[in-house]
């Protein structure tokens, strides 16, 4: 069980990541890879991406293994971005190195830690740098072919849990994160894989959205590090698929106009108000409503008044559009 501990200026400092973290997707990405779980939803990523991999992948496994303690070092705190974050990673200092690595062996004491691990707590440079580039080599064949995927998962979820905010408050969001969530102030619990607190202490809480998490939240192990709560969002099988990318919306903006396009993908995820589909889509509201009024006009969108707001959602004909401006996969 994972419990969370907040204060009231904890509660006043959480916030959502809006963009996928790179470093989080990488490693937890690698773990269903090792596990090969999840097979109707990871499994063609899986076929499609094993046999491009660079071998130094082995390095990465070996410090971030499919079950248990992952070195947090990893993960660096470096804000948005690969590239920053892999630099971060080639200058994790020596102290960092050698902690970490000490509390790998005590958490997994029946894995024995590959030789050149030594060389790396004594801050190794080029190990370190080894690690940096196997990173941003595994995230090129990986993860870069589908990120424009992994990101619209990512934004679309934190549109949907803005939405729960705005109507239920942080209590609402919080129970919510995952199906073992509970939420009773000032304690946030979580299923976990073993007994673990984490006070906040006035530092705030950051919600991060990812792709390849899958059966539960995860945070870091260092309660020192700043806290972040890493929790699994939904998404589609066959999102691996060509249809689920910048190819598929080239063709939809072609037929509709860029504007039109990003409104009806928005609704064929859900049911909107028109202020969400704006901030979603990067839109004004005025511009969005005009725009939605033209995709009612034609059927593609469907919408209805609730008490002082208006809900939209893509029609049966809608969602027919976006798929059949999707390209076929082959045979």
């Amino acid at each position: 069980m994972l419990r969370i501990h907040f204060t009231s200026d904890d509660l006043a400092r959480v916030r959502f990541a809006e963009e996928p973290d790179p470093m989080w997707e990488l490693n937890i990405s690698l773990h269903r890879l090792q596990r090969r779980d999840a097979s109707v939803l990871f499994g063609p990523w899986r076929q499609q991406v094993a046999p491009r991999l660079p071998g130094t992948t082995r390095l990465l496994a070996a410090l971030s293994p499919a079950r248990g303690y992952t070195c947090d070092f990893l993960t660096p705190q470096a804000g948005q971005g690969l590239a920053a974050q892999v630099e971060a990673l080639r200058s994790t200092p020596r102290r960092r190195l050698r902690a970490e690595l000490d509390v790998f062996r005590r958490l997994h004491p029946d894995v024995r830690l590959p030789p050149w691990t030594a060389e790396l707590a004594t801050g190794s440079a080029h190990l370190l740098g080894r690690l940096a580039d196997t990173a941003h080599a595994y995230f090129d064949t990986g993860l870069r072919p589908y990120w424009y995927t992994i990101q619209e998962a990512v934004r679309h979820d934190v549109m949907l849990r803005a939405r729960h905010l705005a109507h239920g408050g942080w209590a609402a969001v919080l129970d919510t994160l995952h199906v073992s969530a509970h939420w009773h102030y000032p304690v946030l619990s979580l299923d976990f894989p073993v007994e673990q607190d984490l006070c906040l202490g006035g530092r705030g809480l950051l919600l991060q959205p990812s792709f390849f998490c899958r059966y539960g939240p995860t945070v870091l192990f260092d309660p020192s590090l700043d806290p972040v709560l890493v929790y699994p969002i939904e998404h589609r099988p066959g999102w691996e698929r060509p249809g689920h990318g910048p190819a598929a919306r080239r063709s939809l903006t072609a037929l509709l106009g860029r504007a039109r396009a990003l409104l009806l993908e928005a609704a064929a995820d859900g049911t909107f108000t028109t202020t969400e589909l704006a901030r979603h889509t990067g839109l004004t509201p005025s511009n969005a409503s005009r725009h939605l009024t033209a995709l009612r006009e034609a059927a593609l969108i469907s919408s209805r008044r609730h008490r002082n707001t208006t809900l939209h959602t893509a029609t049966t004909l809608g969602t027919a559009l976006l798929d059949g401006c999707r390209p076929a996969l082959p045979a």
